[in-house]
């Protein structure tokens, strides 16, 4: 796992006691493990890894969902954004 990617877990567990592990499938959003209080905070740090802005009338929540499709948009796929 990326070190990014970790950040990124490490954000979510902080936010989430009750979670003990999250699968790389885990539904984010459905599981509530980032919630509506917790995204435009989740951005920010998306953006901090990044180093890149992300425009919200991009935003997908695709995106968000896993794990898997975060490292996938955010971070494995950097140069075509």
């Amino acid at each position: 796992m990326s070190e990014p990617l970790q950040k990124v877990r490490e954000f979510i567990l902080e936010r989430n006691p009750k979670i003990e592990e999250i699968p790389d499938d885990l539904d984010l959003i459905d599981s509530r493990a980032i919630n509506s209080l917790a995204f435009v905070e989740f951005i920010f740090l998306l953006e901090e890894l990044t180093g890149e802005a992300i425009d919200p009338e991009e935003l997908d929540l695709d995106d968000f969902r896993t794990l898997k499709a975060i490292e996938a948009r955010f971070f494995t796929q950097k140069a075509t954004l």
